[in-house]
């Protein structure tokens, strides 16, 4: 099987952007920070009825006879008259990061009125005031379908500045045939029996928490001394050749081709790991897993605010996010979408509705926890450490 087309969880490869944002912290830049009453400008909504939106590719539906048709978008434009310029320019957070920082910072438009980040580098966004508050009372859809495990993380209390677009979970995928039994535990990762036949992902922000987890450790609220408890005992099952090696997307690869038995994984791509081959498992660990998002935002001096929150509230609603979910597989933010696909008259639309994965159970949902997400006085030590570690 080749390897996944794209994965959205991008592996953190060195300080890069968080790097910066750390370096601007720790030297006290006062530009880099913009209050509340400064981050909006001239909203041109009313007279453009226009947007622009950054995504990730692959992370949209598409029609079945014509890829660059987007069913959803066009419905929205339909409804709305609002037309949407659709980018799949976000590859990686960093690099995203990156690339509209320098207007961010110098408190200039960058040119985008929506665009989709990872949760943990959304809170550097967060941070820095780059982020402009939504207006809920034009969300009603939002205020009434989000899920409500997801809408208040640590980072962006409330989500005042944030909307989830799809979220996930990190746990254990492994071949059950393969190895001969079951994995439960994030323990069960180091028994004898997986020795070199092992992976954990590269990235600091895709790993800490589960391996946390794995410890008893309430990601909600980890501390320094849970980080390096964690990375003590990643470096010694690294001494022993244990783990395998440390990975991106790449991980899909290794464990479709019989190269690992068991590894970190994402959900959504469990799903697809296990349409092409049944023996493949993920599991939710006993002692806990992650639950992610990548999140909408509104840069400051956004053009079209009231459009881009018109977008956002519009994937909200139940029949939309159900479309939405049908295609992308990941966890839906909006629970009630659920019994519109259980509706469906389509036997196999109709089953996404039972997958765990998609709509998890209150005995999963028991054991999912929202991490903690890494501060920015924390990240340029902790990432220099964790890098070590995993050869970065």
């Amino acid at each position: 099987m080749p390897e996944l087309a794209f994965s959205r969880r991008t592996a953190l490869r060195g300080l890069g952007a968080a790097g910066l944002l750390a370096a601007l912290a720790g030297c006290g830049v006062p530009s880099a920070y913009v209050p509340e009453d400064r981050r909006g400008g001239p909203d041109r909504s009313g007279r453009e009825h226009s947007l622009t939106f950054s995504n990730w590719p692959l992370y949209i539906d598409t029609d079945e006879e014509d890829e660059e048709r987007r069913p959803t978008l066009e419905a929205f434009t339909r409804k709305t008259g609002i037309e949407v310029s659709y980018s799949e320019e976000i590859n990686d957070n960093d690099e995203f990061f990156g690339k509209i920082s320098p207007a961010l910072m110098n408190h200039q438009d960058t040119g985008r009125d929506l665009v989709v980040i990872t949760d943990w580098m959304a809170t550097r966004y967060v941070e820095l005031g780059w982020v402009q508050k939504m207006d809920r009372a034009a969300q009603p859809n939002v205020a009434a379908h989000l899920d409500p495990q997801l809408r208040s993380p640590g980072f962006d209390e409330g989500r005042l500045h944030t909307v989830p677009w799809q979220s996930g979970i990190t746990g254990i995928a492994y071949n059950r045939k393969a190895l001969g039994r079951e994995v439960r535990s994030v323990k069960d990762l180091w028994h004898p029996d997986l020795a070199g036949r092992v992976t954990l992902f590269s990235g600091l922000d895709e790993s800490f928490a589960l391996l946390m987890q794995g410890n008893g450790v309430d990601v909600t609220r980890w501390t320094e001394a849970d980080f390096h408890r964690m990375c003590d005992q990643v470096e010694e099952l690294v001494r022993k050749k244990h783990i395998r090696r440390f990975t991106g997307n790449d991980y899909t690869s290794d464990l479709a081709k019989g190269d690992v038995l068991a590894c970190q994984a994402y959900s959504g791509d469990a799903i697809q790991l296990k349409a092409d081959n049944p023996d493949i498992e993920f599991v939710v660990p006993e002692e806990g897993g992650e639950l992610w998002s990548e999140s909408m935002l509104i840069p400051n001096l956004a053009r079209h605010k009231a459009n881009a929150e018109a977008l956002v509230d519009y994937y909200y609603d139940p029949e939309v996010a159900a479309e939405l979910a049908a295609f992308v597989n990941y966890v839906c933010p909006v629970p009630a979408a659920r019994e519109v696909l259980a509706a469906s008259q389509d036997k196999e639309t109709a089953e996404l509705a039972e997958n765990p994965l998609m709509f998890p159970d209150e005995g999963m949902r028991r054991r999912l926890a929202v991490a903690r997400a890494v501060t920015t006085a924390e990240r340029r030590s902790f990432a220099r450490r964790w890098n070590a570690i995993a050869g970065l």
